[in-house]
């Protein structure tokens, strides 16, 4: 069993670990595929016993909650306006989409459809990706303005990684929705924020 203060902060390391993905893959075109798969994973995972297996083992977060360490530790040199941007963007998304009956319908729809494909084709074939990145541009996107995303403009026009990153948005609105269903919510990253690092610093920890 995870420490309850590690278990509540799940949701919004995905998110973190999103946003960085989402980043990597527009500035280098490349990102961790362990991380990758992990949160790409979590979308399709709609039921579970407990939060952790949303996401596999603790480590398939680290670079979530390294993230939250560096954002929101006493360093003000690490901090990444960049990636506040995308996070910020991210909970805005799931709160859009949790007041959404028909969104949220049809996410599930699609969401379904996904997970009867892996029928078929292993997880890695380019057909899941490009699933989960149309998921993301019909049922999500249209919910707020579009998120900016910065970066090499070479490696942003390329399909493959054009997938990537709607894909990764995705799985970071999943993981906000995980993260507000264990109560999380905008403000506490303010208010609970000794709080919030003390969980992230604590799996880390585990982690390593």
């Amino acid at each position: 069993m995870l420490d309850a203060n590690i278990e509540q902060q799940l949701g919004l390391a995905g998110v973190c670990q999103a946003a960085q993905l989402v980043q990597s893959v527009a500035r280098t075109g490349q990102a961790d595929s362990l991380a990758v798969e992990a949160s790409l994973s979590s979308i399709l995972v709609t039921e579970s016993d407990t939060p952790q297996q949303i996401f596999g083992q603790l480590e398939n977060l680290k670079q979530g909650f390294q993230v939250i360490v560096a954002q929101l530790g006493d360093h003000s040199s690490k901090k990444d306006t960049e990636i506040t941007r995308y996070v910020a963007s991210i909970l805005g998304l799931e709160r859009k989409l949790a007041r959404n009956k028909k969104a949220m319908a049809m996410l599930g729809e699609r969401i379904a459809h996904v997970q009867r494909q892996l029928a078929h084709v292993d997880f890695d074939n380019p057909q899941i990706l490009q699933s989960l990145a149309s998921i993301y541009s019909d049922v999500i996107s249209p919910l707020a303005p579009k998120i900016q995303i910065a970066g090499n403009p070479n490696n942003l026009s390329q399909p493959l990684n054009q997938h990537r990153v709607r894909a990764l948005l995705l799985a970071g609105v999943r993981a906000a929705v995980l993260w507000r269903q264990m109560g999380g919510q905008r403000r506490q990253i303010i208010f609970k924020r000794k709080s919030i690092l003390q969980g992230a610093k604590q799996a880390l920890r585990l982690i390593n």
